[in-house]
């Protein structure tokens, strides 16, 4: 492949996080925690949807879609990551960087679409109840979902086609997995086409995704505001507030790292702040979604009782 590519590099060399000795093994231990919450909790969520049968309905079928793409997503980072604390040299293939690249930008970009999508099923449930099952039907469903996986399929596969074609003269790659702006500052060839399609791809991505969702929320938030009791406000609010949580904290994340000034923040802080958005927030999605999900809390009391360990 890299022959193919004209390219002098067979293999590159990740940074990591740190190069101190002395935090190694505390920050293996760390993420290996993590991640370890991570394949528990989001297994445990689509699990649990597929064992009881009152989950089954849309806006569940949604959680288990994301909950695999967050399963998927930090399996793509964190295990190399795990590895590369306890080895000598961080290395990786050139054919397992542009795997890796192209299976997070897969994964990243259906995170994106995948909030949206259950935002758009809050959206009807609120706003237009009594259309709900037939809006939401199982084909509708299905396609919603079907065309998340494509969207990021499709953009992925167009973004990492320019960065194989690309020739690399440096390897050692100053980030902790193969990320295309990193990997772009090692070619020793033109990235002008790289760099206008991911500027393009990202600026629609992005425009998409966050107008739709904000777009959702304010017809979300107008209807919930027209219901007249109390009671019926907080119900409304409980059946979003949970999506609610986990959009804020991907989009303030995502946020944080790429709406600032380039001197705004240390390579470190922005080690950090990709280490969040990459391997703590597919932590966080599940636990927010059972602690403050009041149907997903009796079906694991439910699950528990039938099916004891």
């Amino acid at each position: 492949m890299a022959t193919e590519n004209h390219s002098t590099v067979t293999e590159f060399i990740l940074q990591g996080l740190t190069d101190r000795p002395e935090l190694q093994l505390p920050l293996f231990f760390l993420f290996l925690g993590i991640y370890l919450v991570t394949m528990i909790g989001n297994l445990g969520v689509i699990t649990l949807i597929c064992l009881n049968a009152h989950l089954h309905t849309p806006m569940y079928y949604f959680l288990s879609n994301l909950s695999f793409v967050d399963l998927c997503y930090s399996s793509v980072i964190t295990p190399k990551m795990l590895v590369n604390f306890v080895s000598e040299k961080n290395i990786i293939s050139y054919a397992g960087c542009m795997s890796q690249l192209y299976l997070f930008l897969v994964f990243v970009i259906a995170e994106c679409y995948m909030l949206t999508v259950m935002a758009y099923d809050r959206y009807v449930a609120i706003c237009r109840p009594l259309l709900y099952n037939i809006i939401m039907s199982h084909r509708v469903c299905s396609l919603l979902v079907a065309g998340v996986y494509a969207i990021g399929f499709i953009s992925s596969t167009i973004e990492t086609g320019l960065m194989l074609k690309q020739s690399y003269c440096e390897h050692l790659i100053s980030y902790y997995f193969c990320e295309i702006l990193p990997l772009m500052k090692l070619t020793c060839s033109s990235t002008y086409h790289v760099e206008m399609t991911v500027f393009i791809f990202a600026v629609v991505n992005f425009i998409v995704t966050s107008s739709s969702v904000l777009i959702s929320y304010a017809f979300i938030l107008s209807s919930i505001l027209r219901i007249s009791t109390t009671e019926g406000r907080s119900k409304a609010f409980s059946t979003c507030s949970s999506h609610f949580a986990a959009v804020g904290i991907f989009y303030g994340t995502t946020a944080f790292m790429y709406l600032k000034p380039s001197t705004a923040s240390s390579l470190a802080q922005e080690n950090m702040a990709s280490v969040f958005y990459t391997t703590v927030i597919p932590m966080l999605n599940p636990l927010i979604y059972s602690l403050r999900n009041k149907e997903v809390k009796v079906a694991i009391q439910r699950t528990l009782r039938e099916k004891p360990f």
